[in-house]
C-alpha cells in the first residue's frame, strides 16, 4: 500500500511507513490525545490484557511502532527497535477514576523515538474494570481507536483468538483525495514559495523541545472532564424523538450542547461557531476501511441557536447546516493544500502557538521563544485562520461522535458495559469553549464534556450537561 511496506528482519515481519503530511501537523502537539475507555463487567488482569495487547499489535502494528526521523527529514513509523507498548494496572476507587488516571498520564511526555506513542492502562475492580487507551493522534483517530477497543475486548474474552494481519490502509494524500478537492496551479505555486522559504529560514524539533512544550502546556491549561452517561433505556428514548423529528443524534446533540451554553454562558458569537467531526473514509478514491490512522475531517457550519424557536426546531437547523457544510470540497480542501506543504513548516505550528508558554529556565526555552514570536509562514498561516493567539476561541462546540457499535454485549466471562470517548483534537483547548465526545456501545450513549480551566468552571461543565439532557428530552 502507499508509503508502507513490510520487510523482514531475523524472521520477524517488519513494520515500516512513511508519516503523512497530516500526522506530521499533530506530531508533538501536546493536546493531540485520543482516549477511549472500554467498560467491562468481570475481572480482567494485568497478564490478560499484555496477551491480549500482544496479539493485538499482529494486527494493528502501529500500535507497537516508533518514531525514526530521518537525514532527509522525513519520518517514518516502524517497528524496528521500538519498545514494547506502555502497560499499567491501577485498583478501581470508583466509577470516575479513569478521569484522573488519564489526567495523570496525559501530563506525561510521550518518547516518540524510543517507544509507541499509546498507553494502556487497566482500572481493576473485582466485578468491574476500565481498559483504558491513550493514544496520540499521531497514530490514530477516534474511530479506529474505538475499534482496537472492539477487538481487544473479544481478544480479553478469548486468549486463543488469533488476529489477523491487515494490510496498511492507503493514507490521506494528493492522490486519494476527492477529484474535485485537488489544489489548482496557482496554489501550488504559492505554496511552493513558502516551501523554499522555509528550507532557507526554517527550524528543526526535536524530542527535548517537544518535553519543554508538553510540560508548560499541561501546567498552563488543565483540561477539566465531565462525564455523562446515559440509560439503555434513556438513549433508545433519545434516539426514537430524534427519529421522530427528523434528524440525527447528532445533530441533536450540536444543538444541544449549544442551546445550553448559551442558556448558561448568555449569547456569544464564538457558540455561533461549530466544529463537527467528520469520518472521510468513504469518500476517499481509496477507502482505507477500518485500518488504523488518522482519518478524520471537520464540518464548521455557523448558527445562532434561537432561543426563541422550540429545541426541535432548532436541531433541524442544525441538521441542515450540518449537512450543507459536509461537502468535500469543505472537508478535503485544507487536507488537500496540506499535502504540499513542506512537513517540517507544518511541524512547526504547536511550537509557534504553545513556544511562549515555556517558562525562562526550561530546557531550551530560549530557542522556543524566539521562534514563537518570530514573523514568518507559519505566523501567517494562523494569522490568517484566527488561530494565532490561545485567547482566541474558534470554536464554542466542537463534538465527535463515533455513533453505535452493536459490539457483543457477552463474550465469555466478560460483559460490555459501554465505551467512553475523550476526542482530543488537533488544536489547543483552550480555542474551543467546549469539546463533546460521544459513543455508543451496549446500548448506552455516553458523554465527555471536556473544557480549558480558564473557559469554564467545574459548575458551569455541570450546569451546561444538565441543560443539555433537559433539552434533549423535552
Amino acid at each position: 500500500m502507499e508509503g508502507a511496506e513490510s520487510m523482514a528482519e531475523n524472521g520477524d515481519a517488519l513494520y515500516s511507513t512513511s508519516l503523512t503530511n497530516i500526522e506530521r501537523l499533530l506530531h508533538r502537539a501536546p493536546y493531540a490525545i485520543v482516549t477511549v475507555v472500554l467498560r467491562l463487567r468481570g475481572r480482567v488482569n494485568e497478564r490478560s490484557l499484555r496477551e491480549a495487547v500482544a496479539a493485538l499489535v499482529l494486527k494493528y502494528p502501529r500500535l507497537a511502532s516508533r518514531l525514526a526521523p530521518g537525514e532527509d527529514g522525513t519520518l517514518r513509523l516502524t517497528t524496528e527497535g521500538a519498545g514494547e507498548p506502555w502497560i499499567r494496572t491501577v485498583p478501581r476507587e470508583s466509577p470516575d477514576h479513569w478521569i484522573r488516571a488519564v489526567d495523570e498520564s496525559c501530563r506525561v511526555p510521550f518518547d516518540f523515538e524510543a517507544r509507541p506513542p499509546v498507553r494502556f492502562l487497566l482500572i481493576e475492580g473485582q466485578r468491574a474494570c476500565d481498559v483504558v487507551i491513550l493514544c496520540h493522534h499521531v497514530l490514530c483517530d477516534g474511530l479506529s481507536l474505538a475499534w482496537v477497543a472492539r477487538d481487544l475486548a473479544a481478544r480479553l474474552a478469548n486468549p486463543v483468538l488469533e488476529m489477523e494481519p491487515v494490510p496498511d490502509p492507503a493514507p490521506i494524500s494528493r492522490a486519494n483525495v476527492p477529484a474535485g478537492t485537488r489544489v489548482n496551479g496557482l496554489v501550488r505555486m504559492v505554496i511552493g514559495n513558502m516551501n523554499r522559504r522555509w528550507a532557507r529560514e526554517g527550524m528543526t524539533f526535536v524530542q527535548e523541545d517537544y518535553r519543554s512544550l508538553h510540560r508548560a502546556y499541561w501546567e498552563r491549561y488543565g483540561h477539566g472532564v465531565h462525564p455523562v452517561a446515559l440509560e439503555e433505556a434513556e438513549t433508545a428514548a433519545l434516539v426514537e424523538r430524534c427519529r421522530a423529528h427528523g434528524v440525527t443524534v447528532n445533530s441533536a446533540l450540536t444543538a444541544a450542547f449549544v442551546g445550553a451554553q448559551t442558556r448558561v454562558l448568555g449569547q456569544r458569537e464564538d457558540l455561533e461557531r461549530v466544529a463537527v467531526a467528520v469520518n472521510l473514509r468513504e469518500r476517499m478514491p481509496r477507502p482505507p476501511g477500518e485500518g488504523m490512522g488518522f482519518y478524520a475531517g471537520m464540518a464548521r457550519p455557523r448558527l445562532r441557536y434561537d432561543g426563541r424557536r422550540g429545541f426541535w426546531e432548532n436541531a433541524a437547523r442544525y441538521h441542515s447546516a450540518i449537512g450543507r457544510a459536509m461537502t468535500d470540497k469543505a472537508l478535503f480542501g485544507e487536507l488537500a493544500l496540506w499535502t504540499y506543504l513542506d512537513p517540517g513548516l507544518l511541524e512547526a505550528i504547536p511550537f509557534k502557538r504553545l513556544g511562549g508558554l515555556v517558562p525562562a529556565g526550561a530546557p531550551r526555552a530560549a530557542r522556543l521563544g524566539a521562534f514563537a514570536r518570530r514573523e514568518d509562514d507559519v505566523r501567517r498561516m494562523l494569522r490568517r485562520n484566527k488561530m494565532d493567539t490561545l485567547e482566541t476561541r474558534i470554536s464554542g462546540t466542537a463534538i465527535t461522535n463515533l455513533g453505535a457499535f452493536d459490539w457483543p454485549r457477552e463474550q465469555g466471562t466478560l460483559g460490555l458495559e459501554g465505551l467512553i470517548l475523550k476526542p482530543g483534537g488537533g488544536f489547543p483547548l483552550s480555542t474551543v469553549n467546549l469539546v463533546i465526545g460521544a459513543a455508543t456501545a451496549a446500548g448506552r450513549l455516553n458523554l465527555v464534556l471536556e473544557y480549558a480551566a480558564g473557559n469554564l468552571s467545574a459548575s458551569q461543565a455541570e450546569e451546561i450537561a444538565g441543560a443539555a439532557l433537559e433539552l434533549l428530552e423535552c
